[in-house]
């Protein structure tokens, strides 16, 4: 028998791995067992394989919807759409239900997490596996009720789980936090000695994966759907419109074709190959993920599931057994995912692994003298985020994806499941699921395969990190940067990371932090950087309490109070919206009126038909020119030119697009995001400073607010607007590229005598909501309507033109506001973490 403490000795004189997959002999493994430890699976013991069968129901020629994959997001998406009345949806799963990556998951349920939505996610999933399929179909999906136990080894994490039970709290999830005693009370085999206290979840629990597939199948076919195995697809047919717009048409498989104008890739870890079939790019990797299973232990029965995230394990009960596992700093990528591999496991890799049994065996002590019955590792699907990719792809109409759930499939499976169907039939979800929405993330980024690889092995190895408010990647950096970068890092710009653009955060006064290429945290033999200026600053932000650099960021913020601050945003997205339907356009999609002569700016949201926000930005109004410039093009009809914030600037344009295919008005929107440059100069001196720069009259009467001109600065054309973002006069300096250093320079030469300093995101944030400005996605989401934020003036509620989202405006204008969006100011004697 082999003993977890010898697999720790025994890897420990191992050489350490190297990227990518291996064939492992498992000589440090303690059995060649591979079986997953459920009572049973779908797969099949003996006979032909599952593919040589054919098709295990003959296909429809026609389906509403086509779900491809048979896994947890695949059958819990087809339920849902069932249950929601949607006729002819079908599922494809090319082997058997849970044969890719759903069969061997460990199918844990925490209810808590640090987002609202995922709270509400994880409730509908656990209502789902625990109440409504038993009472629909009368079959025991599986789930079992053992609750869950965090474990806080520090202080700074304890207060995270404070912050959980308090968001628990308002979503009625049960939980208590525990003193070491109390936790050991509960869990008599845990070692404490080293606790600062525990989050215990009684309602937590564990799902079984084939209990909970095949049940969901059993409840979609008894509404309708049909589930289809041993059809593997090998196409998807694309049609374009008479507008130009790529549209979903078939599904083309090895017995036949679907026609269909919808289709959701639930694929996993396959999804990237189902998204080439259909020329849509799905950002995730394939990744070695693995857990090994226990002997007996007696008197672990009935214990609850325990996350050690400081030692990054988590102990699922089986039994009277526990399945150990955890998220290493040097998993093993999945470099060729076979379109062979159903209900298949990897050889355990010891030398990735032993570092989870440390561990647990510090945790549970008496893992040190138990056996390990079987390993279990298969590959997972994991993004660049370790959100799960959802919503309608920006490339074709008609294809969605529910995919890269980074292991978590089968606990968000439910509430995801439920918002894609939401997605599918309405137009968009129910809940905000931003944070998911494939739309998040820039496309120039979601082919990239360095960003995407550096990006989802940093995320993969922080998956069990405390979240810090102000942490930043360290991976995929300097993908994106405008031209100011260079000039603003030798002033001492400490920069953030936002869809790959590097833009200020904050200046440090004690000379320059570079980012430097991504380092793997020292894995796959790369050299850890040492002396790491941007790192140690970062890791000076690991606090929950103010940083060292707080009063270096306070400085900033006051002089813009009293003087003034330069700020770069030239990561903004800047689109011009222009064309014939332009003005039909600007105000179907805006809600204030834009249609104001040339030369006015308008600050504005755009709405979904259920009246939540779903941007907020400038809309400049643009006097028509057949004469292209670098800051407008050349346009008949009606112009406007469009300022979002850089973080959303995906989810703005593919909304934009999605209106104007919709509405099918006849206008172009163009994207100049990388070709101008956005310099802000906000405070009492700004008009002083700009005077001396700029070849125009700033006063009021010539310059007045919310107004656009092209004017000269230090001799370069540029498009100046009057708007203030931090409750100061200032003024925006809309710039091309390539006269953005020469304009800034003169911008701070003439500012020098004047206080004018250097200032980034930091300080933005804090003087905006001192002054009640509402951010997108911070403070406004989908889900909040412009009534409810404050907004109401954004509004043009008082005309008779219709805008997207105005009738479900004025439902709730008329039969009141369930919740407002309000400041409070906190005397700082009674403020408290």
């Amino acid at each position: 028998m082999a003993w977890l403490s010898r697999a720790l000795r025994v890897a420990a004189t191992c050489p350490p791995p190297v990227l990518g997959p291996r064939a492992l002999t498992g000589r440090a493994g303690p059995t060649t067992e591979k079986s997953v430890p459920y009572q049973r699976t779908l797969k099949e013991a003996q006979g032909p394989s599952a593919v040589a069968q054919g098709p295990s129901q003959p296909l429809p020629s026609t389906a509403n919807v086509v779900v491809i994959g048979g896994g947890s997001l695949g059958c819990q998406t087809l339920y849902h759409l069932a249950k929601l009345g949607v006729s002819g949806a079908v599922l494809l799963e090319r082997e058997r239900l849970t044969s890719g990556t759903t069969w061997h998951t460990a199918g844990l349920l925490w209810q808590l997490r640090p987002s609202d939505v995922e709270v509400e996610l994880l409730a509908h999933t656990r209502r789902v596996v625990s109440r409504d399929l038993e009472e629909e179909t009368g079959l025991h999906t599986g789930w079992i009720q053992n609750g869950g136990l965090f474990i806080a080894s520090n202080r700074q994490r304890l207060d995270e789980y404070k912050r959980l039970m308090s968001l628990g709290k308002a979503y009625g999830v049960e939980s208590h936090v525990l003193s070491p005693a109390e936790t050991k009370a509960l869990y008599p085999l845990m070692n404490v000695d080293d606790l600062y206290g525990t989050l215990y979840v009684p309602h937590d629990g564990t799902m079984d994966p084939a209990g909970t597939c095949t049940t969901l199948a059993r409840a979609a076919a008894a509404r309708g759907a049909q589930v289809i195995e041993n059809c593997p697809v090998t196409g998807i047919h694309v049609r374009t419109d008479d507008f130009g717009v790529r549209r979903v048409a078939a599904v083309e498989t090895e017995h036949g074709s679907i026609q269909t104008p919808c289709v959701v890739n639930c694929a996993g870890v396959w999804a990237s190959a189902v998204g080439r079939m259909a020329g849509v790019k799905v950002p995730l990797v394939a990744m070695h993920h693995a857990y090994v299973v226990t002997e007996r232990i007696e008197g672990i029965q009935n214990m609850p599931n325990v996350r050690d995230h400081d030692a990054s394990v988590y102990l699922r009960l089986q039994g009277d057994a526990l399945s150990v596992g955890g998220y290493e700093a040097n998993p093993i990528f999945w470099e060729e995912v076979s379109d062979k591999f159903a209900f298949g496991l990897f050889d355990l890799d010891w030398d990735v692994f032993t570092q989870h049994i440390e561990g647990a065996i510090n945790r549970v002590p008496v893992l040190e003298k138990t056996g390990v019955k079987s390993t279990v590792c298969g590959p997972e699907s994991f993004t660049p985020d370790h959100k799960p990719l959802m919503g309608e792809a920006p490339e074709l109409r008609g294809f969605y994806l529910g995919c890269g759930f980074n292991s978590a499939g089968m606990m968000l499976g439910g509430g995801c499941g439920q918002e894609l169907a939401h997605w599918i039939i309405q137009g968009r979800p129910e809940k905000d699921m931003y944070s998911y929405d494939i739309r998040r993330f820039h496309h120039l980024l979601t082919d990239h395969r360095r960003w995407i690889r550096e990006r989802s092995h940093e995320s993969y190895a922080k998956n069990y990190s405390v979240v810090f408010p102000h942490d930043e990647p360290l991976a995929g950096r300097n993908m994106r940067t405008d031209p100011l970068h260079e000039e603003l890092l030798a002033r001492g710009c400490v920069f953030q990371e936002r869809q790959g653009w590097e833009r200020p955060g904050w200046f440090t006064p004690q000379g320059t932090a570079p980012v430097l290429q991504y380092d793997y945290y020292g894995a796959y033999g790369n050299q850890a950087h040492e002396d790491y200026t941007y790192g140690c600053l970062l890791g000076d932000e690991y606090t929950f309490d103010f940083p060292p650099h707080h009063d270096v960021i306070k400085k900033e913020c006051l002089a813009c109070r009293g003087a003034a601050a330069v700020f770069n945003m030239s990561y903004f997205g800047k689109f011009y919206l222009v064309g014939l339907d332009a003005r039909k356009a600007a105000d179907w999609l805006f809600s204030a009126d834009v249609s104001r002569p040339p030369g006015s700016t308008v600050y504005t949201c755009m709405l979904n038909h259920r009246g939540g926000t779903e941007s907020d930005l400038t809309v400049s109004r643009l006097a028509p020119s057949s004469q292209a410039s670098a800051l407008a093009p050349a346009f008949e009809g009606d112009g406007y030119y469009l300022a979002v914030g850089g973080a959303v600037a995906q989810h703005n344009w593919s909304h934009i697009s999605t209106v104007l295919q919709d509405q099918k008005f006849r206008c172009q929107l163009i994207d100049s995001s990388e070709d101008l440059g956005m310099i802000s100069i906000q405070g009492p001196a700004s008009r002083t400073i700009l005077q001396e720069v700029l070849d125009a009259d700033l006063s009021n009467e010539a310059f007045p607010f919310s107004t656009h001109k092209l004017v000269r600065a230090a001799g370069h054309l540029v498009r100046a607007m009057r708007l203030s973002f931090v409750g100061e006069l200032g003024w925006e300096l809309h710039v091309p590229r390539s006269a953005c250093v020469p304009v800034y320079q003169a911008v701070m030469t003439a500012g020098t005598k004047h206080g004018l300093v250097n200032a980034g995101y930091r300080a933005i944030d804090s003087l905006s909501i001192e002054k009640g400005y509402r951010h997108w996605h911070a403070d406004l989401r989908p889900d909040d309507s412009p009534l409810e934020a404050g907004l109401a003036f954004t509004c043009k509620l008082k005309s008779a033109v219709p805008f997207l989202g105005r009738e479900a405006l004025e439902k709730q204008r008329a039969h009141g506001l369930p919740r407002r969006l309000v400041c409070f100011t906190v005397d700082e004697s009674r403020w408290t973490l």
